[in-house]
């Protein structure tokens, strides 16, 4: 679960919807942030990733990844220019696995609050 973190990160920032798509399940969900409307499946999933990184946003770890039964938890930032200037948003993830290994659940927790730079 650690390693497919640090594959999330690695292929967010390298800009590849395709390897962030292909750390989840079939009918895994994606919540971003929690209280959205989710993004059911593959092919919504991939399509939501490839426009966040439409932005060019970078990925940046804040810490070590938390597991504990079937959850990978982890705080993260994300980093962009956007409007002229570099901007910062503070995130925490978390990745619920099925028993395949892959990721059945994404939600990310972020507000206004956690969004820097931004007027």
């Amino acid at each position: 679960m650690e390693a497919a973190v640090h594959e999330y990160v690695a292929a967010f920032s390298a800009g590849s919807a395709d390897r962030v798509a292909a750390l989840f399940g079939e009918n895994a969900t994606v919540e971003d942030p929690v209280g959205s409307p989710l993004h059911e499946g593959l092919a919504a999933i991939r399509a939501f990733y490839e426009g966040s990184m439409a932005t060019g946003a970078k990925l940046t770890l804040e810490g070590p990844v938390r597991v504990v039964a079937d959850y990978a938890v982890f705080a993260f930032s994300v980093h962009l220019q956007w409007e002229g200037g570099a901007k910062r948003i503070d995130v925490i993830d978390s990745f619920r696995f099925d028993e395949g290994g892959n990721v059945a659940e994404m939600r990310a927790f972020w507000g206004p609050e956690n969004m820097h730079g931004f007027t």
